[in-house]
């Protein structure tokens, strides 16, 4: 890995919300309004984090009709494994979401 891919990999995990956005993924892929209603933010917002997190390499998108899927990037996965570990288990949220009426959008 470069350094300056490396720099920007710390620099995109320097944020509460992205390492949310990792946490979250790191359970599986999710689409933008799936994000939205379960970290309680605006599309744009969610957005503009995914694009933060795109940018460095740690997340990649999947494209489903008019949906876009995001999930971590495997490739990326061995080096950021250990940080990851340490995020707190989200996956509880992710289930009040599919209890609350599913997939909110797709």
């Amino acid at each position: 890995m470069e350094l300056d891919q490396l720099t920007d990999c710390y620099k995109a995990m320097a944020d509460k919300t992205r390492l949310n956005i990792l946490a979250l993924l790191r359970h599986e892929e999710l689409c933008v309004c799936e994000l939205v209603e379960i970290l309680k933010m605006t599309q744009p917002s969610i957005s503009q984090h995914l694009r933060k997190l795109k940018q460095a390499k740690l997340v990649k998108e999947r494209r489903n009709s008019q949906w876009i899927f995001y999930s971590i990037d495997g490739e990326i996965y061995p080096f950021i494994k250990a940080n990851l570990e340490a995020l707190p288990d989200m996956s509880e949220k992710i289930e009040q979401l599919k209890a609350s009426g599913g997939k909110v959008c797709c």
